[in-house]
């Protein structure tokens, strides 16, 4: 039995990659799954482990995984959700680089190593996915593509794809944002605006993207209004300006050309409904003041250098 308790890795890297994987039902394909991934590795120049997380599964997954032979297994009593067990294996890795990756066939998870190839002067490199295999299409591309636009704007930073689950990461730096991470599927949003928002480079590399393996976890409606919600709230913790002064603006706008109306209709007299306007333009601008003044004052500092090209 492999089964191991997760203890935080403190020591130098003893490998060079770590590759997390959540598992939660996924006994059908995931005996399939290690081995590709695992073959790819033996193939490559890396040393490497692969860290199970076993989320809790109830068909077997569990039983599965200790069976399986060269790999380190996680064991959940209970469902966390994907970040949970992302952030747990990342803690516990020895590895210089740690991949995050899933478990249901969707991911070329074969060519983890040439994905780590290309993070030589980076901190992160991304599968940037050519195409949407995910249920609910018609619904969940448009929300995806609104979300990584926000994501894009607020950041200052083009992102090609904002929530893939394959990306490798420098270990130092991806342990500074774990305690982020929220415990469902917007646990990899959060990585990557972490990244963004600090100073950390990110690469996105295409990958072709299949259709799952087994039964999706993916609630459209929930967990689509999570990925909004957390964009918006990484925002608010490092750079509240950036969403509070637009709408403050539009709205001081608005007051204004209201003033200049009631100048020529009203004969100089205010309208309410105008004082309304301004004070809440000037409400919104104060907050976002106050907002980044609280940020500015506690913002954690971090003390990983980013990577440079030797």
């Amino acid at each position: 039995m492999n089964l191991e308790y997760p203890v935080v890795h403190e020591g130098p890297p003893e490998v060079d990659i770590t590759v997390v994987l959540p598992v939660f039902n996924e006994v059908g394909h995931l005996e399939e799954e290690i081995d590709r991934t695992r073959a790819a590795l033996d193939a490559s120049d890396y040393t490497y482990e692969i860290i199970a997380i076993d989320d809790g599964s109830t068909d077997g997954s569990t039983e599965l995984l200790q069976e399986i032979e060269g790999i380190r297994v996680f064991s959940f009593l209970q469902n966390r959700g994907s970040g949970s067990s992302r952030k747990y294996g990342t803690l516990a890795a020895r590895g210089r680089y740690v991949v995050w990756t899933d478990a249901d066939m969707t991911y070329p998870n074969h060519e983890i190593p040439e994905l780590v190839d290309q993070i030589e002067g980076y901190d992160q490199v991304v599968g940037a996915r050519r195409t949407e295999e995910g249920t609910v299409k018609f619904l969940r591309k448009p929300a995806k593509w609104f979300i990584r636009k926000l994501a894009s704007y607020l950041t200052g930073v083009k992102i090609p794809d904002l929530n893939s689950g394959l990306r490798a990461m420098r270990i130092e730096v991806a342990r500074q944002f774990v305690h982020l991470l929220p415990k469902g599927f917007s646990c990899v949003t959060t990585i990557t605006m972490a990244f963004l928002s600090n100073g950390y480079s990110v690469k996105y590399v295409p990958i072709d993207y299949a259709k799952r393996a087994g039964t999706s976890k993916f609630h459209w409606w929930a967990d689509t209004r999570r990925y909004l919600m957390q964009v918006i709230r990484m925002v608010l913790s490092w750079n509240p300006l950036k969403f509070l002064m637009p709408p403050a603006g539009l709205l001081f706008l608005a007051g204004f050309g209201k003033v200049i109306y009631d100048i020529f209709d009203k004969d100089w007299r205010m309208g309410t409904n105008t004082i309304v306007i301004l004070g809440a333009a000037f409400s919104l601008m104060l907050l976002g003041m106050v907002a980044d003044l609280m940020v500015q004052l506690n913002k954690q500092r971090y003390n990983v250098i980013p990577a440079t090209r030797r």
